[in-house]
């Protein structure tokens, strides 16, 4: 299997910097997600591997060797974009076949992969149709058949799934997973959506402005992101005033905290709760007043507006949302069960 490295990639469109110092590392048989806004750099990355565009400095390595000079067709990788690009005169088994007839694979080891990968693609039922005759998810899923049937080096998926209704993308994104696991291809997989990223990436790199800013697993993204931008992209938060203790415990919202990340000067900070930490109860001298309550299956998501603190945003188990009600006065705080916090400095104006 394929190791990446990409070292001080740096690419400017005119006067605009696409990248700048763009360091990466990616493992043998590892899923990265590229995640990051619109602009952020992450598909030019990609795009750079994959030989589209060409870096103004920086090298790629496959397996230690260089292929920063190498053609697009000469690097092996198969690719999958947001656009199907399917031939729409061949079957999904034709389009599926090409690549494989383009590397002059023989007849019947050119059928045995190709229905290899119509099986694990579960497209059985649509092996003979045309892509007009077929679903968004059905044309996805030829097109990331046809990108794998070809034994790539690396997979490259550029927002594969952005076009897709919510229901079949998040079905098609536990397929992918399902199959860059089950044929063990290190992937690269570009996207906007932070939940897509997380849900099946080995480490998710979060990109802005051209750097990558962090790459780690999605759990310690989550709960120990690097800094006040990844911790504000990555889910939602809620930001409260720290106080350093004597003990160097932290004081938030009257509880004390022991510190994931603090600034290493400072008796002041900014504490960064997610609203599954946050705890409410209902009582008449509550400085809290609940604006909604949205029901969200096992959860509820309850915003509280606060004259201190202003709108707080806490996600409680809707068994326990049950008893409250839109106008209460709440009390705020952070849940028993949370011992640790995490902490920026407070930016000096």
């Amino acid at each position: 299997m394929t190791i990446v490295s990409m070292k001080g990639i740096a690419k400017s469109f005119g006067s605009s910097v696409a990248l700048a110092d763009f360091t990466i590392d990616i493992r043998s048989g590892e899923l990265i997600c590229l995640l990051g806004p619109s602009g952020c750099g992450k598909t030019t990355a990609l795009r750079i591997l994959a030989g589209f565009e060409r870096a103004d400095s920086g090298t790629m390595l496959i397996d230690s060797k260089d292929i920063s000079d190498l053609p697009p067709e000469k690097r092996g990788f198969g690719m999958v974009f947001q656009e199907y690009s399917l031939f729409p005169n061949m079957t999904a088994r034709q389009n599926i076949e090409f690549g494989l007839r383009m590397q002059k694979i023989g007849g019947a080891s050119r059928k045995e992969t190709v229905d290899r990968m119509i099986d694990i693609t579960r497209l059985e039922e649509h092996a003979d149709k045309f892509p007009h005759q077929m679903s968004g998810g059905q044309k996805q899923r030829v097109a990331l058949a046809r990108a794998i049937a070809i034994s790539p080096r690396v997979l490259l998926l550029d927002e594969p799934l952005s076009a897709l209704d919510a229901k079949v993308r998040e079905s098609l994104r536990d397929e992918i997973r399902r199959l860059q696991l089950e044929i063990g291809v290190t992937t690269i997989f570009v996207t906007h959506d932070q939940y897509e990223a997380l849900a099946i990436a080995d480490r998710v790199g979060v990109m802005s402005n051209g750097r990558l800013e962090q790459l780690a697993s999605p759990r310690e993204l989550y709960e120990a992101p690097a800094n006040s931008f990844i911790a504000e992209f990555i889910g939602t938060t809620n930001t409260f005033s720290a106080q350093r203790r004597p003990d160097n415990k932290w004081e938030v919202l009257s509880k004390q905290l022991n510190s994931i990340i603090a600034p290493a000067n400072g008796a002041v900070a900014r504490a960064v709760i997610r609203p599954e930490q946050i705890a409410l109860d209902v009582r008449d001298d509550g400085d809290g007043t609940i604006l909604t309550i949205s029901f969200l299956g096992a959860i509820s998501r309850v915003i509280v507006a606060d004259p201190t603190h202003g709108h707080i945003v806490a996600d409680l188990i809707s068994a326990d949302a049950a008893r409250l009600r839109i106008g209460d006065r709440v009390a705020i705080r952070i849940r028993d069960d949370v011992t640790e916090v995490v902490l920026f400095g407070v930016d000096v104006a």
